[in-house]
């Protein structure tokens, strides 16, 4: 009989190496770095965005992004919602284009429409990146074309350097803003070898995460022109999220940001290797087959019970968590699962994540 979520969330704490991902510390853990390097810091709590620690951060964000100006705000979702919100409002268009699995569609309870009455239009194919012959088929005017670097729901997928310029040339000629949900922006950098300031520029705004790929405990970072960010904080406020301590969020994340941004690169071609090894795996398929990112869908010829079962069984008996949610594919009898490749993955031989992934197809 299959495992409750219940009794899946207690094997999985028992196992003593978790696969996806990057390590999570306990809250007792977490706190304790906090307290310690607050404490070698002098960091004092902001008050309601004011204060040495977030205006550093900021800043800090802003120049490795390239723009003049960015806020920290408590949720990518409210970040997002503010940028549409303020493109909207300036070009006069209760409408802005977005790739058709965006996380403002999918995720988010069709917020824009519900809280600012905002028209998404879908723009592009499901499954490959949103490239510039995507725009050019969009015949109505937009108030800003959102494009996420990477697209998460494709497997991570990345469109090539010549394609996104291409991009950002029309949007250009279009006199089209663009916003970028850089969501996991910070995986990107190596696929394109080139700096996230490079990456970004022509984008006129940009969300970056502080928890997907940097490791904080929560928050998000939206950044632009001074006057787009001064708007952008005026909404947060109206919005509830201007909180009278953020420090918390923003310690989070400062003390491992440099850690974290130095450890992708070598993610991401331990996750080439990876995804060689493990496209000869009979039964299981990579999307795509060269990753774009440190992350990429795989597909399993099983239901998914099934692989969740032998996950349980090697869990029990392993002590090792191969896949985290696995759901069922578009293809009858297959399922699939996000893999994220983190700290775990680049100490792990190739032959033995192969063989605990060969384990989840042969029972």
């Amino acid at each position: 009989m299959p495992l409750s979520p219940t009794q899946r969330l207690a094997l999985r704490r028992q196992c003593h190496t978790v696969l996806p991902g990057f390590r999570m510390p306990t809250p007792a853990e977490e706190f304790q770095a906090l307290a310690q390097w607050c404490e070698a810091r002098g960091v004092e709590h902001d008050q309601y965005g004011q204060g040495d620690l977030i205006i550093g951060f900021e800043r800090r964000i802003a120049e490795l992004l390239g723009k003049p100006a960015a806020v920290f705000m408590p949720s990518g979702v409210m970040a997002q919602l503010i940028a549409v919100r303020i493109w909207s409002e300036r070009t006069g268009l209760p409408r802005f284009g977005m790739h058709p699995t965006s996380h403002l569609q999918l995720h988010e309870e069709e917020a824009y429409q519900a809280l600012f009455q905002l028209q998404g239009v879908p723009v592009g194919n499901r499954l490959s990146p949103l490239l510039a012959t995507d725009l050019a088929a969009v015949k109505q005017a937009l108030a800003c074309l959102i494009v996420e670097l990477p697209i998460r729901e494709a497997g991570g997928q990345l469109p090539s350097w010549d394609a996104l310029t291409v991009l950002k040339a029309a949007a250009r000629e279009r006199q089209l803003p663009l916003h970028l949900d850089g969501a996991r922006l910070w995986e990107s950098r190596a696929y394109y070898d080139r700096s996230h300031a490079e990456i970004v520029a022509g984008f006129d705004s940009v969300y970056v995460s502080m928890y997907k790929g940097i490791g904080g405990i929560a928050g998000a970072v939206l950044a632009g022109e001074a006057d787009f960010i001064a708007e952008a904080r005026l909404w947060q406020r109206r919005m509830g999220g201007t909180l009278v301590h953020q420090s918390p969020f923003i310690a989070s994340a400062a003390m491992r940001l440099d850690t974290r941004l130095g450890q992708l690169d070598a993610c991401y071609q331990r996750t080439l290797s990876l995804a060689e090894q493990l496209g000869q795996v009979a039964g299981l398929r990579v999307n795509p087959t060269v990753p774009h990112c440190n992350m990429f869908h795989l597909y399993f010829d099983a239901p998914a019970e099934a692989v969740l079962e032998a996950r349980d069984r090697i869990a029990a008996s392993q002590g090792c968590w191969v896949v985290g949610h696995v759901k069922a594919a578009e293809v009858p009898g297959w399922s699939s699962t996000e893999l994220t490749v983190g700290d775990t993955l680049l100490a792990l031989p190739d032959e033995q994540v192969r063989s605990w992934f060969t384990q989840l197809l042969v029972g």
